[in-house]
């Protein structure tokens, strides 16, 4: 299990201890992030929950110019997390070597990108064209997401995609809007639990992590656990370590 820490150059995020709105704060963060357990960084500008504003790209990479330069310096792995390749293509320029595809890679330009650099893609599977336009899941979620993996990783290879590349992501740290919690909690429970289903793919997981703990998210974390994932993006490391200490002292 490899974690990615959470840095979040909007302010609007919703997890506001992940924030860190210049270069010294996000450096900061960063290499807290390293001591406490992780190996890489996901840094996104641009929030993705019903709260956040939409922002163009310009006031995007206003954002991140900097924090990716300095960051990279750490020579740790490093993701952007955005849906506009513009964005993408600078923040491989300025120093990231992951791509935290959060289009789901529906965009052609972003395809251009992952097979021009080469670099390691997370795919999220997503119910509409970005973050902020999904449509709620009709039918049981992990038949869902097997199928539309199918699909994309195929449409993907016969684009010049290699399949070494991608790092499968169930998308369930994005949602619709206004979902109640006791949904996506079912939701995500049956996501979890089944897991093991994308295994057929025989390519890497990655997984939003949970950074609040109770009304049963650190249930579903413990099923995550217990099923195993191979990257983990999270906000709170030294949590997730702790809680998979105490699960494996049982």
């Amino acid at each position: 299990m490899k974690l990615h820490g959470v840095i979040n150059a909007s302010g609007d995020s919703l997890a506001d201890f992940s924030i860190a709105l210049d270069v010294e704060s996000a450096v900061k963060r960063a290499n807290d992030l390293i001591t406490e357990g992780c190996v890489g960084i996901d840094l996104g500008a641009a929030g993705s929950t019903q709260f956040a504003s939409r922002i163009s790209a310009d006031e995007e990479w206003d954002r991140l110019d900097g924090k990716i330069q300095a960051i990279a310096e750490l020579g740790v792995e490093l993701s952007v997390d955005t849906w506009k390749p513009e964005i993408m293509a600078k923040s491989l320029q300025a120093g990231a070597n992951f791509m935290n595809a959060s289009d789901g890679l529906q965009n052609p330009e972003m395809i251009e990108i992952a097979v021009s650099t080469g670099v390691p893609v997370v795919l999220p599977f997503l119910s509409g064209e970005d973050p902020k336009s999904l449509e709620f899941v009709s039918g049981d979620p992990i038949e869902v997401i097997v199928r539309w993996f199918e699909k994309s990783l195929d449409a993907l290879s016969k684009k010049g995609l290699s399949q070494e590349q991608v790092i499968l992501d169930p998308g369930t740290g994005f949602g619709p809007a206004n979902w109640e919690w006791k949904d996506r909690y079912k939701y995500q429970e049956r996501v979890y639990s089944n897991l093991n289903k994308l295994k057929i793919f025989d390519l890497p997981v990655y997984v939003a992590l949970p950074w609040k703990f109770e009304d049963g998210r650190k249930h579903l974390l413990e099923i995550l656990l217990e099923v195993g994932f191979d990257y983990g993006r999270t906000h709170l490391p030294n949590r997730i370590l702790e809680i998979k200490k105490e699960l494996e002292s049982r």
